[in-house]
């Protein structure tokens, strides 16, 4: 893990590397014209955190630690005990940043809205996806520069809605991250810089994985009602999570569109189903996917991801290319054989403190980093996979991005008394596509 930098040398760091961490993101960025205000190193920038969990507890400590001019000011949950934990948490890991007042802790579903109307320059969005294009919306007409976690979207209606979105940000100068932390990781970067420069030479094939055991569930209390249950275990509604292909195997899909020059597939093909989590309490969610993603000149992806108890795990990327290959264990190996023989052995780092450290010194700099369009579209191909899976059909892009399907209620309708009625466990060959 990286030495952290404090004090001073944190400020000597910033201003001499700020240029050089922005320029070395191969391509993950894309940088506005600097028009937004610029704060210079005395000035503070206030951040908001929008959704209290785990990742979002993470995030909002990596962006106190990202620059010695930023304070935490408001936070917003709809559970006051999930609220109350990260705060605690905070407190302890980095008390004299965390300035949010009793009166700044908001709590509900309208929540976000007060955390924007307060007077922050940042906001991390880490709610669950379901609620992400209204977040961004609602940030971006607010003119906050935005951290948000990945899925952006659960469906294709909110992936256009979140591009359009995307362009707003960019028109307006925010900053725009995603979540798509491996974008940030020194080892993929160099890797990919070898790939893309041709070491491998033309890519011809990739194979990609995300296998996991089992994810937490939070068992139902006497005093929850139908919708806080949901709500406490969100991962297992497909109207809130996106299945997990989107919530959680997207990183593996993100890496794919990574070696192809994130072009996009012309189509894709897949299957999935139900085999391990076959009780109520898990939703409407797969437990596994298979997916194919059909390039140009015949080029294929191929993506397994699975959430099943006692099986084996694989987390890894093959790109085969006509002069190489390149395997990549995500957490270890970094490795290129063929008619170029390569091993990562440079500095490793911390990618989620990286997000933060480059998106703070963009801002800095007026020159705010904007993720948009491509954090859109790697969701979009989870969502994709998805849709093949479910239907058992054959779909292309842009049959799949023009989707009317609408998983959720619209952001303004959640409340505890809702009564959404959640669609049935998909059946391939069943199951139509909207």
């Amino acid at each position: 893990m990286k030495k952290k930098i404090q004090g001073s040398e944190r400020r000597n760091f910033l201003k001499a590397s700020g240029a050089t961490l922005l320029a070395s993101s191969l391509g993950a960025n894309v940088l506005a014209h600097s028009t937004s205000p610029f704060f210079n190193d005395n000035e503070v920038l206030k951040v908001g955190l929008i959704g209290c969990g785990g990742r979002g507890t993470g995030a909002a400590n990596q962006a106190m630690n990202a620059d010695p001019k930023v304070i935490l000011t408001a936070m917003a949950d709809i559970f006051p005990d999930r609220l109350e934990k990260s705060y605690n948490a905070l407190k302890t890991e980095n008390e004299e940043k965390l300035q949010v007042a009793d009166d700044h802790k908001f709590i509900g579903f309208d929540a976000y809205k007060k955390v924007l109307a307060s007077d922050v320059d940042v906001v991390i969005l880490c709610t669950p996806p379901s609620f992400r294009p209204g977040h961004l919306e609602a940030a971006v007409e607010a003119g906050k520069h935005i951290f948000c976690e990945k899925p952006v979207a659960v469906d294709a209606p909110g992936i256009r809605r979140v591009i359009e979105v995307a362009k707003k940000a960019k028109e307006k100068n925010l900053a725009l991250m995603s979540g798509f932390c491996w974008r940030y990781d020194f080892p993929k970067r160099a890797t990919y810089e070898r790939i893309l420069n041709g070491d491998i030479g033309k890519v011809t094939g990739i194979y990609n994985t995300y296998n996991t055991g089992a994810l937490w569930e939070r068992e139902r209390k006497t005093d929850w009602n139908d919708m806080e249950f949901i709500m406490r275990n969100w991962l297992y509604y497909n109207w809130l999570s996106g299945d997990h292909i989107a919530e959680q195997a997207v990183h593996s899909l993100d890496l794919m569109s990574w070696a192809m020059g994130d072009v996009l597939p012309l189509k894709a093909v897949g299957t999935g189903g139900r085999q391990s989590r076959t009780d109520a309490k898990y939703g409407n969610v797969y437990d596994h996917f298979a997916i194919v993603y059909e390039y140009a000149d015949g080029i294929r992806g191929f993506h397994f991801s699975r959430q099943q108890k006692g099986c084996k795990r694989a987390y890894d990327i093959t790109i085969q290319g006509d002069r190489g290959q390149c395997y990549i264990d995500v957490f270890r190996k970094h490795e290129i054989t063929g008619a170029v023989n390569w091993k990562y052995k440079g500095e490793k780092n911390n990618m989620y403190q990286t997000e933060h450290d480059e998106l703070f010194a963009s801002i800095r700099a007026g020159k705010p980093i904007n993720d948009g369009v491509r954090m859109a579209h790697s969701t979009m191909l989870a969502i994709w996979g998805r849709m093949v899976a479910y239907t058992g059909e054959e779909l292309t892009w842009e049959k799949a991005l023009n989707s009317e399907e609408k998983l959720g209620p619209a952001l303004e309708d959640y409340n505890w008394d809702l009564a959404w009625k959640m669609k049935d466990v998909a059946k391939p060959g069943m199951t139509k596509f909207v």
